[in-house]
């Protein structure tokens, strides 16, 4: 824990507390009147002349979630720490394909980011600039950047006849990695041809914020590489395509970089480089890496694709098992989060949870070592002076802590019966198919009422050899190791007792120690005194106000033992199904498109040509909603292929109510086509 002089303390508690009483007050006053300005009823939804997929929508509506348009618009535009790209380059940036004589159009234009699947928006108080949905201004250290909230994951919209649904808290169908491709594209261009450089720099300084041209070009080339070293660590021979995303292994390897200290850089790289070629790699690099140290190492080492290739495999992990982004709503009632369980949503948990999302996108991590003065380090009579890792970051823990409690009041979806129609849902059906769900659904999926504010979520974890469904995701998060770096031989709580963290630990040790360590830093960009009083207001706030209580999980998974502390990892989640009707495609990797399709069997009987069976390819980008089957249009248009005989596309297992099975002393028969479309009708009313 920081401490300063002793003789400061009284009068430092004094003003803690004079800023605990004072501030909230004044913050929500300003909150209010910032909710009062973006009541706008359109929540700031924008429309697209041309869609890629062909689309169409001419409108924007909402469906009821217990959110009103400043709940929704406060959502989209609340930064939690994500500092992307300085924010007058985004701003400034042309498309990819400008050429020296004719600029292309802005980088960030509505029907680019529509083409990513990124949700365009009209001007509105909280976003002046008309940003996307999740995109945001985000200021850190005297410093303006573009950042992503968690709204650009985790807000959806289907298309119908024409009309545009929204959803909050559905999962997004960005293709994340087709963006920053597109992006880095974009910045190479700005820095390695001069006409359009000389576009670039002109409007990024009658913007304002950077004084000089040297200024501009110097930050173009960090961040470009930076853009580089990501794709190409980050890269999977699976394309995750729309909708989907390795969103861990994205997370684990951003930990592992900003974990790296010199001695263990130093040791892999005379794995291929000569000790003169390591010692000029290193040079003036301290035990900790600083950011601009690390960009340099990558600037001296990494000077052509295959060189961070080669960084790629010895340091990180791959990032090779895309997943759907998970839907929003009831996640502050369950007991444990995530697709495989890895996050415990007691005490703290959530807020750990979301600061490792934010690492995953783009916080600054400034991770570094310094002295610090310390009352035990003086008991212990090592002085009052000590050395240690402090964990600055970007992280708004502030912000996370006000989204999740946000996100407690957020329902799941009903039908719109008035959009799909009366006979949408037939009331026969639904009584039918609720018994089905009882008899097939119900031991993995339990129902609750989407609106009860008692409501609680218990996950029903299955193993991996249960469920049957696509393993990449759940193994990459129990095999791979990582190196430690600056918490080498720090100790790590699991469930199980804690974990003293060798040269090489598991990603899932690393990353908890990373996150707890983020929580525990005061921000560095506040004052002192509102450092102090904002982190203590938080941990308490997030502490206390937390009803979810530690608890064992629940299902048929691998208990974790002293050996294999992470073993229950390999399992995944069964939850509430309301609202499931709007979270498609299915599985956790998105590898059945509709539900309809995810009530039949993976693979065909070879003997029967009248059997129907899970599509091995579909296409995936458009938002245009099929009713009948309940998913996006799959076909009939040139989107991405998805392929399920891919690694880690896998669309195999969770057939439940293929077979006959034996329940007690009575035979459960299998699912007729006729009681699919049953409990079809049954999900519908979810």
């Amino acid at each position: 824990m920081v401490r300063r002089s002793l003789k400061h303390w009284p009068l430092a508690i004094v003003l803690v507390l004079l800023l605990v009483i004072v501030v909230p007050p004044l913050a929500l006053s300003l909150f209010r009147h910032q909710q009062a300005s973006d009541a706008d009823p359109g929540r700031g939804a924008a429309t697209v002349a041309h869609d890629v997929f062909g689309d169409s929508f001419t409108k924007v509506t909402y469906l009821e979630q217990n959110w009103r348009p400043q709940d929704s618009l406060w959502f989209y535009t609340t930064t939690q720490g994500s500092n992307l790209l300085p924010y007058d380059f985004f701003m400034a940036l042309e498309q990819p394909g400008s050429t020296p004589l004719a600029a292309a159009p802005p980088f960030r234009a509505n029907e680019h980011m529509n083409s990513l699947r990124y949700l365009p928006q009209r001007a509105t108080a909280s976003n002046p600039d008309a940003l996307p949905v999740g995109f945001v201004k985000d200021r850190y250290l005297n410093k303006n950047y573009v950042g992503l909230t968690c709204a650009a994951c985790h807000t959806a919209q289907i298309n119908y006849r024409g009309l545009g649904m929204r959803i909050d808290g559905g999962p997004g169908g960005a293709d994340m990695v087709g963006f920053l491709t597109s992006l880095t594209t974009a910045m190479q261009a700005v820095r390695d041809d001069a006409a359009v450089r000389e576009r670039f720099v002109k409007a990024v300084l009658a913007r304002g914020e950077y004084a000089s041209a040297d200024d501009i070009v110097k930050d173009v080339g960090v961040y470009t590489q930076r853009l580089v070293s990501y794709n190409i660590i980050n890269h999977s021979a699976t394309n995750y395509g729309y909708a989907r995303l390795d969103a861990f292994g994205r997370i684990y390897n951003r930990t592992l970089q900003h974990l790296l200290n010199r001695s263990q850089l130093e040791a892999v790289l005379r794995n291929i480089f000569t000790p003169e070629q390591v010692a000029e790699a290193l040079a003036g690099i301290g035990n900790t890496l600083s950011s601009a140290q690390r960009d340099q190492v990558i600037a001296r080492v990494a000077r052509t694709p295959r060189d961070i290739a080669w960084l790629r495999r010895e340091l990180f992990i791959k990032a090779d098992a895309p997943v759907s982004y998970p839907f929003l709503w009831d996640v502050p009632q369950h007991d444990v989060v995530q697709w495989n369980g890895i996050g415990n949503n007691a005490g703290l948990g959530p807020l750990g949870r979301n600061a490792g999302e934010v690492i995953g996108v783009f916080g600054t991590l400034d991770w570094h070592e310094a002295d610090t003065y310390s009352l035990s380090s003086l008991l212990a009579g090592q002085g009052f002076k000590q050395r240690t890792i402090r964990f600055d970051s970007s992280v708004n823990v502030e912000n996370l802590r006000l989204i999740e409690s946000r996100l407690a009041s957020l329902q799941s979806p009903q039908w719109p019966r008035s959009v799909f129609g009366a006979a949408s849902i037939d009331a026969a059906r639904v009584l039918r198919g609720e018994r089905l769900f009882n008899n097939h659904c119900a031991s993995c999926h339990a129902s609750i009422d989407r609106s009860s504010p008692e409501r609680r979520i218990v996950a029903y974890m299955s193993k991996v050899e249960e469920v049957g469904t696509d393993p990449t995701m759940a193994d990459n998060s129990v095999k791979y190791l990582g190196y430690s770096g600056i918490l080498r031989n720090q100790y790590v709580g699991a469930g199980v007792g804690s974990i003293l963290l060798d040269k090489k630990a598991p990603i899932a040790a690393l990353l908890t120690k990373a996150t707890t360590s983020v929580l525990e830093t005061r921000d560095p960009d506040k004052s002192f005194v509102q450092r102090w009083a904002e982190w203590l207001r938080n941990m308490a706030k997030a502490f206390f106000g937390n009803e979810i209580k530690a608890s064992n999980k629940q299902g048929n998974y691998t208990i974790d033992t002293t050996i294999a502390p992470y073993a229950s990892l390999r399992a995944y989640k069964g939850r509430a199904l309301n609202g499931i009707w709007a979270t498609a495609p299915y599985l956790h990797n998105g590898s059945v498109p509709t539900l309809y399709d995810l009530l039949l069997p993976a693979q065909c009987p070879a003997d029967d040509k009248q059997a129907e069976c899970r599509p091995a390819k579909f296409q995936v980008g458009s938002r245009e909603f099929d009713p009948v089957k309940v998913g996006m249009r799959s076909e009939g248009y040139d989107g991405f292929t998805f392929d399920t005989r891919l690694p880690g596309n896998s669309n195999a297992g969770h057939e439940y109510g293929m077979v006959a099975v034996m329940k007690g002393d009575k035979t459960v028969p299998p699912l007729t086509r006729e009681d699919r479309l049953d409990l079809l009708d049954y999900l519908k009313a979810q």
